[in-house]
């Protein structure tokens, strides 16, 4: 057996540890190689989408800029942050699916950041979708050059295209 495990992040596999102990999977070091061979998969799967969309991947985002932006965190789950819009910015969040102690899909249209967003950090809002998620993992925005319409579209279909992948990843999560 290929120990999957090991080839994610150190910061990440304590979190990804913890996950597995509440998935309802045995534990075991089994179901944990899964659950990294599965986060692994899911990273792959951003990084792709991100270059292939000529999107850029950055460490912090400032609470109030203006940009939206596409989010990977520890747990394997998904953010989609709006360009801002008044006083908000509309966010998706998708989570990784075998959780049981937050929502497999939230919306929020005029969701707040309390904080901006940092790579190894929470995403923490005021208001939003979720009160925060767990620590951000990879951070991508869209290039300068599209319009704010333009970057909603780009961040809507990098969504949905990952969302579709990653829940396909999840249904490898069978012993």
């Amino acid at each position: 057996m290929e120990d999957f495990f090991e080839q994610i992040p150190p910061g990440v596999r304590e979190h990804i540890r913890g996950i597995t102990r509440t998935s309802g999977l045995p534990d075991s070091d089994e179901s944990l190689d899964l659950m990294a061979e599965a986060w692994l998969g899911k990273k792959e799967a951003f990084e792709r989408e991100i270059e292939s969309r000529r999107m850029q991947e950055i460490d912090t985002l400032a609470v109030d800029a203006p940009q939206g932006a596409v989010v990977m965190t520890y747990s394997g789950s998904l953010l989609n942050l709006g360009a801002v819009q008044g006083a908000g910015r509309p966010v998706e969040y998708n989570s990784i699916g075998i959780r049981g102690d937050v929502p497999d899909a939230a919306r929020h249209q005029s969701a707040v950041l309390a904080q901006g967003l940092e790579l190894d950090h929470e995403v923490v809002f005021q208001t939003g979708p979720v009160q925060s998620t767990s620590p951000a993992f990879k951070i991508a925005v869209c290039n300068d050059d599209l319009g704010l319409e333009e970057q909603a579209e780009q961040l809507s279909n990098v969504t949905m295209v990952l969302t579709r992948e990653f829940a396909d990843i999840n249904k490898t999560l069978v012993l």
